[in-house]
């Protein structure tokens, strides 16, 4: 990890932004892409026997933006089957969380549906979609605030919806990216709004897993990387044995306190819980590659639980 000393361009070194400085950051963002076209309009085509569900809506016309619809994907919800949830887009910039939850709706999900409940939510932060963003307009990231009484409407929702459910989750996959632009521009800009020094770590080049320290499920994790290997690359460890800052705990895996840091792995108490990482600016990853990870990490692991008796 490399400690930066420059400068974001919004707010002054060591000082926490304030409302002055949220809204300057707010108005350097606009809409790059379309949630309505790129997500709405390909979850029109889901498999057979998947219904849709609107759990909430996210009004976001006073920040120059829309009202967008949250949806979450079933195949019903059978008493005699295990649930497993899929979420992507979580952080909205992370493209590949969406197109590959949206791919596994449109092909491999209906493999899955004599046997388990899927539960699909593919586009959490559709405001962070279109923007290109980690942060939703509070600039907030909705992966740190998975929390009853969360600030971030994104995290609130999903939360919401969730407890409605009242029924036991067996495993969840969250579907992410690293990308060049975490160091380039969402790690300063965090350091900024929130008065520190910036560092910043190595990208892995390739393929990885955050597992929850409090239930790592390590053999889980180890079938998921075997499959997502014939895809792409798993990314190695750092010179100092680490991927993004910690320790790994096996070959492409690392680690975190999922519920103590509010991440979205941490909303329920399933079992079998990891987050996907793919690195869509390696050289060696075609956009394509990081899609049909997500979707083949997401068959890997249902294959797993099908394997060990769920």
């Amino acid at each position: 990890m490399t400690e930066l000393t420059t400068s974001y361009p919004i707010g002054k070194p060591g000082q926490p932004w304030g409302s002055t400085e949220k809204a300057q950051w707010l108005a350097s963002q606009h809409i790059q892409r379309s949630f309505q076209q790129q997500v709405l309009e390909r979850l029109e085509q889901v498999a057979p026997g998947f219904s849709r569900q609107q759990y909430a809506e996210l009004d976001y016309r006073q920040y120059g933006a829309s009202c967008y619809p949250l949806y979450a994907f079933s195949n019903g919800n059978d008493p005699d089957k295990p649930t497993v949830i899929v979420t992507g887009g979580v952080h909205g910039y992370e493209t590949s969380g969406v197109q590959g939850a949206i791919r596994f709706l449109q092909t491999a999900a209906s493999q899955y549906s004599t046997h388990f409940n899927l539960l699909v939510l593919p586009c959490i932060s559709p405001w962070g979609y279109e923007t290109i963003n980690r942060w939703n307009p509070l600039a907030l990231d909705p992966n740190r605030n998975f929390t009853a009484d969360s600030p971030a409407a994104e995290a609130v929702a999903v939360v919401s919806f969730l407890q409605q459910l009242q029924q036991p989750i067996l495993a969840h996959i969250d579907l992410h990216e690293t990308t060049n632009s975490d160091n380039s521009e969402f790690r300063p800009a965090k350091a900024a709004r929130d008065g520190e020094i910036n560092t910043n770590w190595d990208i892995p080049d390739g393929f990885y897993l955050v597992g929850d320290s409090a239930k790592p499920v390590a053999d889980f994790q180890k079938a998921i990387n075997q499959a997502v290997s014939q895809v792409t690359q798993i990314a190695p460890a750092d010179s100092n044995g680490c991927l993004i800052g910690e320790p790994i705990s096996q070959p492409g895996v690392v680690n975190y306190p999922k519920k103590a840091l509010g991440l979205c792995g941490g909303i329920t108490d399933a079992r079998y819980v990891t987050t996907t990482e793919v690195y869509p600016d390696s050289p060696n990853a075609s956009p394509e590659q990081c899609i049909e990870a997500q979707v083949t990490a997401i068959v890997a692991a249902l294959d797993y639980l099908k394997a060990n008796g769920y």
